[in-house]
């Protein structure tokens, strides 16, 4: 993961330090471009530094291996305490509601 976001912020270093970058499957994502309706209503009321980048970085699928092309969706915050927040509610998996009935 290390060398992912160091691949990342050597092709954009306008996306600063504090950087994640998220599964293609992230619920935060409507597509690889775009957050989902609710997580752009989380970044504006909770994260206002947050911007959400496609980079197209090289990297190897698995150490000794020729680096390939890949585009990876991208959070960038302004501030460290705005990724952790993103990071804790939107990469986890989702706690379950309490109305429901334990399987």
């Amino acid at each position: 993961m290390i060398d992912i976001v160091k691949a990342v912020q050597a092709a954009d270093p306008s996306l600063g330090t504090y950087v994640i970058v998220l599964r293609n499957d992230s619920r935060a994502l409507d597509g690889p471009e775009r957050f989902t309706p609710d997580a752009q209503a989380w970044l504006a009321a909770n994260a206002p530094g947050g911007r959400l980048a496609r980079v197209t970085i090289q990297l190897a699928p698995y150490p000794g291996a020729a680096p390939a092309e890949r585009a990876v969706s991208v959070a960038a915050f302004a501030e460290a305490r705005e990724l952790a927040a993103f990071a804790t509610t939107w990469t986890g998996d989702p706690l379950p509601d309490e109305s429901e009935d334990p399987i």
